[in-house]
This record gives C-alpha cells, sequence and structure tokens, in this order.
C-alpha cells in the first residue's frame, strides 16, 4: 500500500512544482520527499496494526498459561498474521472443548468416589488430606470435612488399630469397635505420582456385611454336612438294630449278629472320624515351628498318601511345624487323588523363594475347579463332592496361614489343578 501511494503522491506533487515554474531538478526532489513521507505514515499505521494483532495474541497466550480459554481474537487478515490469529482460535475452542469434557468426567468421578461405601482419602506429599469422599468422612471425621488436615492428626484420632493396618506395605483387616459392636475393615494404601509430586491413596473397605453373610452361609453348609452324615450313618443303624431284633425272635440266624456288629462298628468309628475332623478344625494349635527337611517330610509322607517328587528339593531346612504341615500335605494330595486324576500325574515340588521362603506345590490333572469352586473352595464346609466334609482346604489354608504364609488355589493349563502354598523363612 506504502509502495502505491508514495509514488502517486510524488507524481502529484512534483506536477504542483512544475505548474509553480521551479526547476526540473527541485520538482524531482519535491516529488520523492513527498512521496516518501506518506510512504513512512502508511508503513507506520500497518505496524500499529499488526502490534495490536500481536499484543492480542500474546494476551490470549498469557490467558491460556492461566488455564482460561475463552479470549477470542476478532481479526480479518488475509496474510500470515491472520493464519496465526486463526490457529490461536482453533487452539482456544480445542482447550476450552477438552477442559469442559474434563471437568464432566470429574463431576462423574467424584461422584461415584462419594457413592461407594469404601471409604478413600488422597494424602499430598506434606501429609495434607487432598480429598476425602462421605464414607471417610463418615468413618474418620464424623462427617467433617477433612481435605486440609495432616493425615497423621486424624489417625491419632482413630481406633489405633487402624494405623498399623495402613502402614503395612500389603492389605490388611482390623477389627474395632463401632456403635457398640464389632466392624471389620480390609485397609490399604497405594503410592504414585499426581502432578509430579508423590501421593498416597488409603481405601478402607468395610467388611463386615460379607464376613456376616458368608458366616451365616458356612453355618447353613454345616448343619447340612452334619445332617447328611448322620442320616447316612444312622439310616443303616436303624435298619440293622431291627435286623438283630429279628435275629433275636429266629436263633437259626444267629450267625448274622457278627455281620450286623461290624457294620455297627463301622458306622460308628466313621462318625467318630467325621467328628473328629469337626474338632480338628476348631482347635487347631499354634505351630511350634522346627528346622525340617523337605525331603524327611516328604518320605513320610509318601506311603500313606502316594505321590510323585519333582526334583530337585531344597538342600536347607524350613522352619515348620512337622506335624501340621504333614496334615496339609496329606489333605492336598488326598484332593488331588480324588479329583479324578492319573495317580502318576499327581506330584509335589517345593521350591525357594527370593526372601528365603519356601514354596510348596501340588499338582494333578484332575477335572480342575470352575470359577464357583475356586471362590469358595477354602470357605469351612463347602464342598463339591457327595461325601465331601468341605474342611480339608479350609484346614489347610488355616495351617498354611498360622505358619505366616498363605495358600492359593488355580487351574493348570491342560486340564488339572495347582495349590500353591508359600511359607516365609523362619
Amino acid at each position: 500500500m506504502a509502495a502505491l501511494v508514495g509514488p502517486a503522491v510524488g507524481a502529484s506533487a512534483g506536477g504542483v512544482a512544475a505548474a509553480l515554474g521551479w526547476a526540473p531538478g527541485l520538482v524531482l526532489a519535491a516529488g520523492v520527499a513527498a512521496g516518501g513521507l506518506l510512504a513512512l505514515v502508511a508503513l507506520a499505521g500497518a505496524i500499529g496494526r499488526m502490534r495490536q494483532v500481536l499484543s492480542a495474541l500474546e494476551d490470549g497466550v498469557r490467558s491460556f498459561r492461566e488455564a482460561d480459554f475463552s479470549l477470542r481474537l476478532a481479526v480479518d487478515r488475509r496474510d500470515e498474521l491472520g493464519a496465526l490469529v486463526d490457529l490461536y482460535n482453533d487452539l482456544g475452542d480445542a482447550l476450552r472443548a477438552e477442559r469442559r469434557d474434563m471437568v464432566q468426567r470429574e463431576l462423574l468421578l467424584d461422584t461415584l468416589l462419594h457413592g461407594v461405601p469404601v471409604a478413600t482419602v488422597l494424602v499430598g506429599s506434606r501429609d495434607r488430606v487432598v480429598f476425602s469422599n462421605r464414607a471417610a468422612r463418615q468413618l474418620l471425621g464424623g462427617g467433617r470435612r477433612l481435605e486440609g488436615h495432616r493425615f497423621a492428626e486424624i489417625l491419632a484420632r482413630s481406633p489405633p488399630e487402624l494405623g498399623p493396618a495402613l502402614a503395612g506395605e500389603t492389605d490388611g483387616l482390623f477389627t474395632v469397635r463401632l456403635d457398640g459392636a464389632d466392624e471389620t475393615f480390609k485397609a490399604g494404601r497405594r503410592g504414585f505420582q499426581l502432578g509430579g509430586h508423590e501421593h498416597t491413596l488409603y481405601l478402607l473397605e468395610r467388611l463386615t456385611p460379607e464376613l456376616r453373610r458368608r458366616e451365616v452361609e458356612a453355618w447353613k453348609n454345616a448343619v447340612r454336612v452334619v445332617n447328611h452324615e448322620l442320616n447316612n450313618s444312622l439310616a443303616p443303624i436303624r435298619s440293622l438294630a431291627h435286623s438283630a431284633r429279628h435275629v433275636l425272635k429266629h436263633p437259626e440266624h444267629a450267625h448274622r449278629l457278627e455281620e450286623i456288629f461290624d457294620t455297627v462298628e463301622e458306622r460308628v468309628n466313621h462318625l467318630a472320624a467325621f467328628l473328629e475332623s469337626y474338632a480338628a478344625f476348631a482347635r487347631l494349635p499354634v505351630p511350634r515351628k522346627q528346622p525340617v527337611l523337605w525331603s524327611d517330610l516328604l518320605d513320610r509322607v509318601r506311603p500313606l498318601c502316594p505321590f510323585t517328587v519333582q526334583p530337585p528339593l531344597p538342600d536347607g531346612p524350613a522352619m515348620i511345624d512337622p506335624s501340621l504341615m504333614e496334615q496339609v500335605l496329606i489333605n492336598l494330595v488326598k484332593n488331588a487323588r480324588e479329583s479324578g486324576s492319573p495317580p502318576e500325574a499327581v506330584t509335589v515340588s517345593v521350591g525357594l523363594v527370593a526372601d528365603g521362603g519356601s514354596v510348596l506345590r501340588v499338582l494333578d490333572r484332575g477335572r480342575g475347579m470352575g470359577e464357583e469352586e475356586l471362590r469358595r473352595a477354602l470357605v469351612p464346609f463347602y464342598t463339591s463332592k457327595s461325601e465331601g466334609t468341605g474342611l480339608g482346604l479350609p484346614l489347610s489354608s488355616e495351617i498354611v496361614e498360622a505358619h505366616g504364609g498363605r495358600l492359593q488355589l488355580e487351574n493348570r493349563d491342560g486340564g488339572g489343578l495347582v495349590v500353591t502354598c508359600w511359607l516365609p523363612a523362619g
């Protein structure tokens, strides 16, 4: 624009100078000076408008930094600066839409967290509570907000059992007295980075209703199993008693009395063993640990319940109660043999773990377990067998946990089951 205006104005000024009778040299100088002056004026105006656009862009970018994406620029240009303004407006629209979606997701997440019954507390790097849901406020703050308070002070006002449960490296259970009743909770914590800072998420799940439901279910199973076993033994005993009276009235059949008494004795012994298994579960002793070689333990059990040993076995001893671990091994091998597995496929292996503990595995190629069976296999009195007591696996799990370990069941690829017992170092 300045390039066009300058020569035109310069020519006009030269014409005026010529009309006044100026010399040709003066006429040319006047035209050039006037054109240059007007060109500078036009250029200054263009630069001023560019500065206005750049200043508006600078304000817009500064608002982006402050998370304000509402500022749009109304600039109508067809040059590179206009393209830059259009790009800025498109970026602002995208950021504004993303911010709106993020706010909606945060509202949804906040609604979900406040609705779940699991007490959730998020603690920042300075031990200040950043977030707490409704369940956490009811459990730890008497319904008051916890945000901004030091988590250590909240724990100091909480039941003393809570602190050690949350301090553990793994999830733990603890029971407290609330409102005149015992309440059991599962406590856990998770650490992660948020905004470049360390945060800790604490979770407290109330398990009492589920535990009570399972307890009632276990008692119902126990009653059903006891009723089944008693009927299976009392019905033939009742029939045999009737037969004995008949024999007494007919002496010629006296030779049958011996058979009747043997059958009654067998049924009574079966009932005694059945009741003893229930009593053993109830009076499980505290393990008396001592150094025991795994090879010696397996050799003592193998004649009772044959199985195949997968070498190699650990050379060093394990700190276990030999009688209790023999019971575990007998229960697990017995289950494996009753699963439909070929006898030669029932195998036992023992290995060492990094912390010096031991891992005992009993494997078979039987029918395995369905999802429901796996979920309930360690619940006392639950059984899928027609003549099972539902105590073998729960009793084994109780013994392993009494040693400080844990027991796990998994189906094997290709069929069968593997029962794994992790036992800590002495």
